[in-house]
């Protein structure tokens, strides 16, 4: 599977806010961390509650840099992530890695690295 165009594609959607299109290869039982207010949201349903919440009080845009295949088979997005207060000024730009695992050619766990 080429998991790096699919990647970049996600990136796409997610900063369209198309989260039906995110989702759609998301596993039904996806672990996405909650980088905005802590912890990890598990399921369609709670990321999709997640991003709307976020994007009521957040813009963020995340753009992928490199793509690295780990040994253990997770991949690791280098990305700039940039946020915007909803009135458009710029809170944060920084680079972190999105590291993720697969299940069934779909999106299983991302995590946030530093």
């Amino acid at each position: 599977m080429d998991y790096q165009t699919l990647l970049r594609q996600l990136y796409q959607d997610f900063n369209a806010r198309r989260i039906d299109a995110v989702l759609a290869h998301m596993h039904t039982d996806v672990s996405w961390p909650n980088g905005w207010e802590g912890g990890y949201v598990s399921g369609h349903e709670e990321v999709r509650a997640y991003w709307l919440r976020q994007w009521e009080q957040i813009d963020p845009m995340v753009e992928p840099i490199s793509f690295d295949k780990k040994p253990d088979g997770r991949i690791a997005i280098k990305v700039r992530q940039i946020i915007k207060s909803v009135e458009g000024e710029i809170l944060s730009d920084t680079l972190l890695f999105h590291v993720y695992t697969f299940k069934n050619g779909k999106v299983r766990t991302m995590a946030i690295e530093q």
